[in-house]
């Protein structure tokens, strides 16, 4: 979480922007504030700010967390029509059915993600690691998205490595983020394209996120052992422009020409980065 002292506070309201010079204190707003008052004042607001933030991302949790009740029930009645144990259905029918099923299901997804948005903004997120097969764990993912794939007339592959061990690791977790990543490429990737999963041993330098290596510093080992699994997810799609590599996991960020025409909050792969 960065400090006061080095970062500007939000004052605009929703959408808008101000230039930086009117939202931190000056060189001669600093000399009037020899006490550090000004500080102090940052300080105070920005603990409001997060505080009411919180509070704002709890209320909407637990407003979505209400929905999910009654939206499970709409969906069994859907699935008991669906089954015609009621009573024979026309094409027409199904077809409505179809559709209901289809926008319960986008709800059902939206609200999910708002939860686990909720929970990590919290940081309420507890891991449970158990020993698994990453290979059994992407080819569960895939079953799952099989269908959706088909009706959108795109490819799915996943060829399992059997050069991955079995090690632990939150399942859950690992499956929430593939399949936020499919989902993905399912609404970018145009029919006909091919989507593949590739799962590989992977040395994850932990040193270049804790610290810079020591100069002069060698391993023990001559050669790196790989300590990780590294998954990828790719498509044939056109692909992320450049100039939004750097925003497209921030939270609720949607790029600009697909805002109108794709479903979706913009929190997916955000969730997938901090679940990462």
């Amino acid at each position: 979480m960065p400090t006061p002292e080095n970062t500007c506070l939000p004052t605009a309201g929703a959408g808008q922007r101000k230039d930086a010079t009117e939202l931190c204190p000056s060189a001669a707003d600093a000399k009037s504030c020899p006490d550090g008052s000004c500080q102090q004042d940052l300080l105070q607001q920005y603990t409001q700010l997060k505080d009411r933030f919180l509070r704002c991302t709890n209320a909407l949790a637990s407003a979505a967390h209400d929905l999910k009740t009654p939206l499970s029930i709409l969906s069994g009645y859907i699935e008991l029509l669906q089954s015609e144990k009621l009573g024979g259905l026309n094409d027409r029918q199904r077809e409505v059915l179809r559709d209901m099923r289809s926008s319960g299901l986008r709800l059902q997804h939206f609200i999910q993600d708002f939860l686990t948005y909720s929970v990590l903004e919290t940081g309420e997120l507890r891991m449970q690691f158990e020993m698994g097969d990453m290979n059994g764990c992407i080819s569960e993912v895939c079953s799952l998205w099989s269908n959706r794939f088909q009706e959108k007339g795109l490819a799915l592959y996943f060829l399992a490595n059997d050069k991955l061990p079995q090690f632990p690791f939150d399942s859950a977790k690992v499956q929430r983020v593939l399949s936020n990543l499919l989902e993905n490429a399912s609404k970018f990737t145009p029919a006909g394209g091919t989507v593949w999963l590739h799962a590989e041993p992977h040395m994850w330098e932990r040193r270049a996120v804790q610290k810079p290596a020591i100069p002069g510093e060698r391993r023990r080992q001559n050669v790196a052992v790989p300590n990780s699994v590294k998954v990828s997810v790719s498509d044939t799609g056109p692909g992320i422009a450049a100039e939004f590599h750097l925003e497209v996991f921030d939270d609720f960020f949607r790029l600009p020409q697909n805002a109108n025409q794709v479903d979706g909050m913009g929190l997916g792969l955000a969730i997938a980065r901090r679940l990462v």
